[in-house]
């Protein structure tokens, strides 16, 4: 295999048991940064093999987009010899991720109080829904029905419309990012202590945890916050706007870039006019606001005047499918589509560190039985 620079969790070694998506991108996120980890799988598999089309040898795209730098064996946990196995991996594991329902483990005799007992360096992260109690302790979570219950989906939408659910599975997405940080902040204590500890990260105190800034104004203002379309509920021109071609997005944060904005569209007065002169002005104003840009944009086309807006220091953006965007040269640039044997191609890690950068070293799907020695985790 080729050879690469140790990455900075080289050396950390994940038995990673969890299944769909927050705890399968915490475990590529410490993969891409060096950690050796083996996804345990049961015998039929993540589900997420299953989730497509599109499909490359009868497994799904959405498999391939959370599974990299891992080593796949499979396990049945129901049975007394796959359980053992699985023990024999934990007494070299740093790390265990799992997602199993709350009392799946501890029926089998895995659960933290007995883990910590026999590998009490062990750092066990339970990616679940609510918790274990509480009100709805022990239910299963989901992306969406999350996006719903904790308030995302109500001010998400345009003004006049229903709620709407992001179009992606935002709260599984940070709730892996929460699992990943715990993970480290865990490892990082155990420097001092010496010990490992239980980490969890729920998909319901993540999605609240999105919440800002709707949550911080109705603690001060106790007004509901309400669906505002593409636009800002705080700050105004932060919205999509017309041109004579494509929509652009202007993101304009201070008086000094709103000054800017309108020297570049020949209507410099409007800087000073007292409806629009301030950011509070501008946030009352923004229907008004808005006709008067579009009416002056009306002229332009829509990236030519990004472009230039950009170039002008006006936080500013085309609007971009997909393919666009990930087509784009400074995703090139930036290394955020990999490429590597066998057909695979996903995104890049977007951390970027100076000494120890992310690696890709494992495709999806690759077999593996056993951890790596150490000192070899990253060749």
């Amino acid at each position: 295999m080729t050879s690469f620079a140790p990455g900075a969790l080289a050396g950390i070694r994940v038995v990673d048991l969890s299944r769909i998506l927050g705890g399968p991108f915490c475990g590529q996120i410490l993969g891409d940064h060096g950690a050796d980890v083996l996804k345990i799988e049961p015998p039929q598999g993540d589900d997420t093999r299953a989730w497509g089309p599109p499909f490359r040898d009868g497994v799904a795209s959405y498999y391939f987009g959370l599974n990299r730098n891992k080593r796949v064996m499979r396990l049945d946990l129901t049975a007394d010899a796959d359980r053992e196995v699985l023990l024999t991996l934990l007494a070299d594991a740093d790390v265990l991720i799992e997602n199993f329902k709350t009392g799946t483990l501890e029926k089998w005799g895995l659960g933290y109080d007995v883990l910590s007992q026999r590998f009490p360096r062990l750092v066990h992260c339970r990616v679940s829904g609510f918790g274990a109690d509480g009100p709805l302790g022990g239910l299963p979570g989901y992306d969406a029905a999350i996006q719903a219950m904790a308030g995302i989906m109500s001010i998400n939408g345009e003004a006049d419309g229903e709620p709407l659910r992001v179009g992606l599975p935002v709260v599984d997405m940070v709730t892996g990012l929460n699992a990943a940080l715990g993970v480290l902040l865990a490892l990082q204590e155990r420097e001092r202590s010496r010990r490992g500890q239980f980490v969890e990260a729920a998909l319901y105190d993540s999605g609240l945890s999105l919440l800002h800034p709707h949550a911080a104004n109705w603690f001060m203002s106790g007004k509901t916050p309400a669906r505002t379309g593409n636009a800002h509920p705080n700050i105004y021109p932060y919205d999509t706007v017309a041109t004579a071609t494509d929509p652009i997005f202007l993101a304009v944060g201070n008086d000094r870039q709103f000054r800017i904005l309108c020297e570049h569209l020949g209507v410099a007065a409007m800087a000073d006019d007292e409806r629009f002169a301030t950011a509070g002005a501008r946030s009352v104003n923004r229907a008004l606001l808005k006709r008067e840009l579009e009416s002056r944009m009306a002229t332009y086309d829509g990236k030519a005047l990004a472009d230039e807006l950009a170039a002008a220091g006006v936080p500013c953006a085309p609007v971009l499918s997909v393919p666009d965007a990930l087509q784009h040269p400074h995703t090139a640039h930036r290394e955020m589509v990999v490429e590597m044997p066998g057909g695979y191609k996903g995104l890049g890690a977007p951390v970027k560190l100076s000494r120890t950068p992310a690696t890709y070293r494992y495709a999806p799907l690759t077999e593996g039985n056993q951890f790596l020695p150490r000192e070899a985790a990253n060749d």
